[in-house]
C-alpha cells in the first residue's frame, strides 16, 4: 500500500472524503479519457477533450469550457503512477518532463491518493504549490468547492457505469 502523502499546510491544499466506490472504480474514472470528459470539470463548466498517456512522463491534457463558451487547454505530465492507489501529475511540466514555457496559474503538483476503507475509498487530493501566495490564491478560487463538486460528479458517473 502506498503511504498517504505528507503535506505542508503553508503550501498544500488537501481535499479528503470517503466515497462508496472502490479504488478500482475511481482509478478507472481518473484514467479513462471518455469518463474524465463526463466528470472532471465542476458544472456548469465542461470538459470538451481529454488525452492520457498513462506512464511517468506521459501527457495528461484537457480542454475546459467556461459557461460563457471560452475554452482553456491544460497540459500536464504524470510523475508517478501506482495503479488503484496513487496518481501524481503536474501542470508545471509537459510530456517527457519538458518544462512549460508559461506554466499556468495556479501551477501545481497534484496527488490523488486512494485508500480502501470498509465502505469504499478514502479519496485524498493534494494540490502542492510553490509558495504560500499561490496556495492562498488557489484556495480563494474555490479549491475545496470545485474539487468536491468534481468528486460528486465522478461518483455519479461511476454509479451509472
Amino acid at each position: 500500500m502506498t503511504p498517504a502523502p505528507t503535506t505542508d499546510p503553508r503550501f498544500d491544499l488537501v481535499f479528503e472524503r470517503e466515497v462508496a466506490l472502490s479504488p478500482a472504480q475511481i482509478w478507472l474514472a481518473w484514467t479513462t479519457p471518455d469518463l474524465i470528459i463526463e466528470w472532471f470539470t465542476p458544472a456548469p463548466w465542461k470538459t470538451l477533450e481529454c488525452q492520457i498517456d498513462l506512464r511517468p512522463g506521459g501527457m495528461f491534457r484537457t480542454v475546459m469550457q467556461s459557461p460563457g463558451g471560452e475554452t482553456f487547454p491544460h497540459v500536464g505530465c504524470y510523475l508517478d503512477i501506482v495503479a488503484h492507489e496513487q496518481l501524481v501529475w503536474t501542470n508545471a511540466l509537459g510530456p517527457g518532463y519538458r518544462p512549460l514555457a508559461s506554466p499556468p496559474t495556479p501551477c501545481i503538483s497534484a496527488i490523488i491518493h486512494l485508500e480502501e476503507v470498509a465502505n469504499g475509498t478514502r479519496y485524498t487530493a493534494v494540490a502542492r504549490h510553490k509558495d504560500e501566495a499561490d496556495r492562498s490564491a488557489h484556495e480563494a478560487m474555490g479549491f475545496a468547492e470545485g474539487w468536491g463538486k468534481a468528486l460528486d460528479q465522478l461518483v455519479e458517473t461511476m454509479q451509472r457505469e
